[in-house]
Parts: C-alpha cells; structure tokens; sequence
C-alpha cells in the first residue's frame, strides 16, 4: 500500500488534501464523460458520414473538448489528473464492451478483451506505484563527476551510480536510464520502468484495436440485421463514439510505439535525441514545463 500511496501522491506535484485528490478524481471523471458525450454527438449530427469521414471530426471534437473542459476546470479551480483521465477512459470502454457490445462477441474474444483490460488496469498500476529508477545524489557526486546538474550531461562511466543519470524537468527527480516524463502515467520513465511503460504501450495498443474490432462487428450486425433503428441511439453512438476514440488513439500510439522500438535499437533516449538534435527546442520544452509548473502550484 505504500507504494501505491507514493504513485497518488505523483497526481499532483504538490502536496494535496484527500479533498484535493477526491475533486481531482471527479474533475478526471467528468472531463472523461464530457469528451466523450461530445465525440458521441458527430454520428447523431452526421449520421450520413462514413466512420473514415467522422474520424477528423471526431478528432478536432475531442480536442474541443479537452480545451473546454480545462478551460471549466480552471475557472473553478479543481484539478484535474492525467492519470486518472487514463484510468476513466479505460472503465468507459470496457464498460461500453460489457454492457451493449459484448453480446455479439464471441466466448474467446470475449475472454481476450477482458483480459486485456484487466492487464491494462494492473500495469497502469504498476507504473503508478513503481520507481522508475530515482537516484539520491548529493553535491558531492556532482562534483566528482564534473558535472553542474544532471541536466547538461550524461555522467561518466567512472561512475556507475550516475550513468545516464538525468534529472527530469518536469517532477526534479534524478533518474538512471531517464528517457522522458509521461504525463499520461504521472512518472518519469526510466531504467526501472521502461519495459513496463513498452509492454503497456502495445498493451493499450492491442487493447483499442480489440475494442475496435469488437465495436466494428456489433455495428455492423446493426447493420446486416435491419436494427440500426431499433437500436437505442445512445448506446450506438456511443459505441460508435468510443470506436473512433479507439482509432484516433491507435494511430498515435502506434507512431509513439515505433519511435520507442528505433531508441531501443540505436540505444537512445527521447531526451538525449531532444537535447542533441534540438536544443532550443529542448531549452522551450525546459521553459514551458517550469512556467506551467508554477501555475500548477498557484492554481
């Protein structure tokens, strides 16, 4: 339990109340449905669309979303978490396979998709409540290894404790193996969680591509069978809401994904390539995470 209490403690980077992290677990929740209630208005409002047509529709309404919701949030003053924001979505999804897809699913894919999103709860857990590699060092280690902060320079290999040591903008954490700090699981990823953070990544993935599948046949039987009408309209355009979530999220992954398999293979991390390839853009993400950080802790 102590583990999970030091990945909830990440929700925010300043110290909360239990208050704070109870109005920033509905802040998440309602930020979840609204997006969603909102992507579910494009196939009421543009029933004669194809889905590859709703697909940019769906996009640019879902960032609309996120935008007034944020916008909501901030006027009110509650926080919201990114982690949590994950963790509904994926409830909404299964939820939604559970309750109006799952009865034209087969018995195996059935116990496939159940799976992989019981997996997909278990790792966003994980990585919650792991440590993605945190190092305590002193001025002293710093000094040895000739080095001004983690910041400027990957340590020697002199020293084993510092290398590829690198202290994360966003949270101060020095981390070994640091490759970049993922908002959408509120932790660093580094040495000890990077496989973890690989394996969730193609389990989400493989998770929404399942979804899509099962989501594709259900309408499709609507379609085939002649109960598209009969069909209570919420439930379908939720379906048909939560299938384009699922694509729109698939494609970035998946490009997400295949930059991280390239890192492995030429043995790099996001922040080096950021820092050597790009280094005023380095310098701006550096600067937009200290100015965002300080008005998270004034909000």
């Amino acid at each position: 339990m102590s583990r999970l209490a030091t990945g909830l403690q990440r929700l925010r980077r300043s110290s909360s109340s239990p208050w704070e992290v109870l109005w920033s677990a509905l802040a998440s929740c309602g930020l979840v449905l609204f997006s969603q209630l909102a992507v579910a208005m494009v196939p009421r409002l543009f029933p004669n669309l194809s889905l590859l047509a709703m697909l940019p529709i769906a996009g640019l309404v879902f960032l609309a979303a996120i935008v007034l919701g944020r916008l909501w949030r901030r006027f009110i003053g509650v926080a919201a978490s990114a982690p949590l924001f994950v963790l509904f979505n994926i409830l909404l999804l299964w939820g939604v396979y559970v309750f109006v897809i799952r009865r034209d699913t087969s018995s195996l894919l059935d116990m496939l998709i159940n799976a992989e999103c019981a997996l997909l709860l278990w790792g966003l857990y994980r990585i919650l409540s792991g440590d993605p590699g945190i190092v305590a060092c002193d001025s002293s280690y710093l000094e040895e290894a000739g080095c001004k902060d983690f910041v400027e320079a990957i340590c020697p290999s002199e020293l084993p404790v510092l290398s590829r040591v690198r202290q994360c903008n966003w949270c101060k954490a020095n981390v070994r193996g640091y490759d970049h700090h993922c908002p959408a699981f509120g932790t660093c990823i580094g040495q000890k969680n990077h496989r973890l953070f690989m394996a969730l990544l193609t389990g989400f993935v493989v998770a929404e591509s399942t979804y899509t599948m099962c989501s594709t046949k259900y309408i499709t039987r609507c379609i085939n069978s002649g109960t598209l009408r009969s069909e209570n309209p919420v439930s379908l355009n939720l379906v048909i809401s939560t299938m384009l979530f699922s694509i729109l999220q698939v494609v970035w992954q998946i490009v997400f994904l295949m930059w991280h398999i390239y890192c492995i293979c030429f043995n790099i991390k996001t922040d080096e390539w950021v820092i050597s390839n790009f280094p005023c853009f380095g310098l701006f993400l550096h600067q937009l995470q200290v100015v965002f950080s300080l008005a998270v802790s004034c909000s």
